[in-house]
């Protein structure tokens, strides 16, 4: 998106997102990427990490509430693991492209050319920056439905499906019974800076490398890893 086009695409961006905002240079900030501030000084507004940084918070209040009392005779273990399922990176990159956010994102030339795992970051990112925009210009409930609208319904499927279930776990009891060997797991890189590190994380039976997932704790890392594991093996 060009800067000439920055009002019109503001104007399209909220009739996307079916919100009208109050102050709309909340929503720019949200679309905005650090590394496009690094290649355009004269912008005068802020990047979307401090807004990422409350969506997340209220992303994370709504879902469980919501839960909570869907299934009030779940265990809070299994509460938590739905949660990770529904709010996961790929769970919110994936709304983000089905919005079509992806159209109006503001980054550097080398940013717009990332693909995968990398765009799927930047979106889920996003993703979260636009909550916390609306819940700054709408509040709570404004962005509760938001949220509903575009999570809520994939809870079922999670559910039914046991997409919730924790693919660690489940890797290693499938290693134990095919291949009698308990998977470990090692860091193989960390990039990014300090404030949105990216960790790889291989996945192991004996010596032997069996997949890698990437994420921004080692914890997300080795669970991508296992989900890897389980395809690579057709274990699932």
């Amino acid at each position: 998106m060009e800067e000439r086009d920055i009002h019109t695409d503001l104007q399209k961006l909220q009739k996307v997102l079916q919100v009208q905002f109050a102050d709309t240079a909340v929503l720019l900030s949200a679309v905005t990427h650090r590394s496009y501030l690094n290649e355009h000084r004269e912008a005068t507004w802020d990047h979307n990490e401090r807004l990422e940084f409350l969506g997340d918070a209220v992303l994370e209040l709504v879902v469980t509430d919501y839960l909570f009392h869907k299934y009030p005779e779940k265990p809070e273990g299994e509460l938590t693991a739905v949660r990770a399922a529904l709010v996961n990176t790929v769970s919110l990159s994936a709304a983000s492209e089905e919005l079509g956010v992806n159209d109006y994102l503001l980054m550097s030339k080398g940013e717009a050319k990332d693909i995968g795992r990398a765009r799927q970051y930047i979106l889920a990112n996003v993703f979260e920056a636009c909550i916390g925009a609306i819940y700054l210009d709408q509040g709570y409930e404004a962005a509760k439905q938001f949220i509903a609208n575009r999570l809520f319904v994939k809870t079922d499927a999670i559910v039914q499906q046991r997409l919730w279930q924790d693919a660690k776990s489940r890797f290693q009891e499938l290693a134990q019974e095919h291949a009698s060997v308990t998977p470990t797991y090692e860091t193989i890189a960390q990039d990014g800076p300090d404030h949105d590190r990216i960790f790889t994380v291989g996945v192991y039976l004996r010596k032997e490398f069996v997949a890698e997932g990437k994420g921004r704790s080692k914890q997300e890392a080795e669970q991508q890893a296992a989900h890897a594991a389980l395809a690579a093996k057709n274990w699932e």
